[in-house]
């Protein structure tokens, strides 16, 4: 007798029927493919493509380009993705090439075998190097302006917020929100940089952020400030997208300002595309357990460091939703990398500030740092280092010490004079405190392959306000600026310092972050203008400007060599020359006025007799006591 399926059992197995034959019968489906493009002519001719999509793991490729081999089809984990190693002889034409991928799939149905054929083709184009500007590096002789994109100016709220995005919010009577800031609005105040004397515009990073709100510390935050990138070659649409990015880059040059870019190697967003489907769970670093980093660089360069301890400050997640990136994956390196290369090359950045630099590997850091310099001589590459001292700071970066790893990076964040200028400034006078620090601190140059590529500054993004800092005390206010524009290195200037913004990072780094008044829509002062600012804010502008702007005029200034003395009795002096011209900078951090005889620094004054005050245009005759009013700097340039 027949026995009959239940209607049930024939419902299961036309859907099993289905399922099998989906498997077999669907299309190749792209939709990433990183980097977006690339050129011809680059030292290094090698290229690996990043293919993201469906129904790849099975997919043949052929290339037929002239001059362009495809060297290796790489398989991982993940059977959604492709990843292409190609290279590019030099005499390869540009032009768009097809990538062709097949994929044939017998399907049996009854007696039958049929073969169906998949095919998807993807043009990828391959562009001739331009000569426009970029990779101008910056030196001793600019000054950057630091700024937070989101805060500083919206020039166009149309792209505030969008629906599609993982945070849709913008608010900013929220201190943790999206404000709506964004790259036109940095556009719309070029003249404003350039008159106060700017020459570089170090943005936090503007790459995709298509981050969730995160609970920090009971509140729902913003990734606002941009280190949690989702698409490295996205520029967020809420800042303006790529188009913008160029548009700032184009125009900035023309304007005689530089574009410093802010890089994080270390981490991406909880939300980047290559972890929402990762190719293979060794892409990041794995921990049994959660483990964050320890903060800590001692044990990275620490003779008798554990393994362990190297392995959690490396190696560890420097906040749960920033997932750590493992920089000894191949695939990862090269996507990092190549990164750098595009974004160079495709914007026309002129400079890399690397975030939480020391947490990364630093071999790779090393290759990463090489591959930018070879193609691009004079781009400059800073690090963010905060350490506590510096030969600590000296490891990280090229430097004259004897120790088994050595940096290739040029320069850094240069945290030691920050804490040295902070200390002489809110210290008393003593034997190793006040003006001391700053002397002593420069006397540790010798450990530093060359001390003029650090990045010197009064405060930044993740620091108390300089304002605060010394207490709102303006003859500190100024002393500290004079230092800042006088003495070695590149100066860095945090957007409002010019303006009296204050505050402490009480109770979040948010109140050090506050949106730039003038520059939303709704804001009842605009600081940008003369009009808006009150006379205490107009005077420090006009401080900074003329002394911005004679700094920039005057090699020997900016570039020149420098002989400190020195301190005694609360006074520090230093000269910065050339061949053309002397500049004395003499900074008296007493309580009262004193007569500084002049006689212990003939070695430096020479045959010079007079002293004008390049700040106020005064005369001083140098055989004589000089008359130093208390708490003051002042900058001499000396003539006969």
């Amino acid at each position: 007798m027949l026995r009959l399926f239940s209607k049930a059992h024939v419902t299961f197995l036309i859907c099993l029927l289905g399922l099998c034959l989906k498997a077999f019968t669907q299309p190749i489906v792209i939709d990433r493919i990183a980097p977006l493009n690339w050129w011809v002519g680059m030292k290094d001719p090698r290229l690996q493509i990043i293919v993201h999509g469906e129904n790849l793991a099975a997919a043949k490729v052929v290339i037929n380009y002239p001059g362009l081999t495809l060297v290796k089809e790489n398989k991982v984990d993940n059977p959604n993705y492709l990843i292409l190693d190609l290279t590019i002889s030099p005499n390869c034409r540009t032009g768009t090439f097809n990538i062709e991928l097949s994929r044939e799939t017998e399907v049996k149905r009854g007696r039958k075998t049929t073969t169906r054929t998949f095919t998807k083709t993807i043009p990828y184009e391959l562009r001739a190097r331009t000569d426009f500007v970029k990779a101008q590096g910056v030196d001793a002789s600019d000054l950057i302006y630091l700024l937070l994109p989101d805060r500083f100016a919206n020039g166009d709220p149309s792209n505030d917020k969008f629906a599609d995005m993982a945070d849709t919010q913008a608010d900013r009577s929220n201190p943790f929100l999206r404000h709506g800031g964004d790259l036109q609005g940095i556009i719309d105040h070029l003249d404003y940089f350039k008159e106060l004397g700017v020459t570089a515009l170090w943005l936090n990073p503007v790459i995709e952020n298509d981050q969730p709100l995160t609970d920090e510390g009971g509140s729902p935050r913003s990734a606002y400030h941009g280190y949690g990138f989702t698409d490295h070659y996205q520029v967020d649409r809420r800042l303006g997208g790529n188009d913008s990015y160029k548009k700032l880059v184009d125009a900035a040059h023309a304007n005689g300002l530089k574009i410093v870019q802010d890089a994080v190697y270390n981490h991406a967003g909880v939300n980047h595309w290559l972890l929402q489907d990762s190719p293979a769970a060794d892409w990041l670093h794995q921990w049994p357990t959660y483990t964050n980093t320890s903060y800590k660089e001692q044990p990275v360069l620490d003779p008798y460091a554990s393994k362990l301890d190297q392995k959690v400050t490396s190696d560890g997640w420097f906040v749960p939703f920033l997932p750590d990136w493992n920089q000894n994956n191949t695939y990862v390196k090269n996507y990092l990398l190549q990164h750098a290369i595009w974004t160079v090359e495709y914007f026309g950045i002129d400079t890399w500030r690397v975030d939480t630099y020391m947490y990364n590997d630093l071999e790779f850091m090393n290759q990463v740092n090489a591959a930018l310099l070879a193609e691009y001589p004079n781009i400059h590459i800073f690090g963010e280092n905060w350490t506590k001292s510096v030969p600590n700071q000296a490891y990280f970066q090229q430097n004259h010490l004897e120790v088994p790893f050595k940096s290739n990076l040029p320069g850094a964040c240069d945290f030691q004079t920050y804490y040295a200028i902070n200390d002489a400034l809110n210290q008393e006078v003593g034997w190793d405190s006040g003006v001391q620090r700053i002397y002593a601190t420069l006397g540790q140059d010798y450990l530093y392959e060359n001390p003029m590529k650090n990045v010197v500054f009064l405060d930044n993004h993740d620091t108390d306000r300089y304002l605060s800092v010394v207490g709102e005390n303006m003859d500190n206010y100024r002393m500290g600026i004079i230092w800042l524009l006088t003495t070695r290195g590149i100066p860095q200037l945090y957007y409002g310092t010019e303006i009296l913004m204050k505050n402490f990072k009480d109770p979040s780094d948010a109140e050090v972050r506050r949106d730039f008044p003038g520059g939303f829509i709704g804001d009842k002062e605009n600081k940008f203008a003369e009009v808006g600012r009150t006379n205490a804010e107009n005077e420090a502008f006009d401080f900074i400007k003329k002394l911005a702007n004679y700094r920039k005029n005057n090699p020997a200034l900016h570039s020149g060599k420098l002989t400190q003395f020195l301190p005694m009795e609360g006074v520090y002096v230093y000269f910065r020359y050339d061949e053309n011209k002397t500049i004395m900078v003499i900074m008296n951090s007493n309580k009262e006025s004193i007569s500084l005889e002049t006689g212990r620094f003939r070695e430096r004054l020479g045959t010079f007799a007079t002293a004008i005050d390049v700040l106020e245009g005064s005369t001083f005759n140098l055989n004589q006591p000089l008359k130093l009013a208390a708490r003051t700097a002042y900058v001499f340039e000396l003539g006969n």
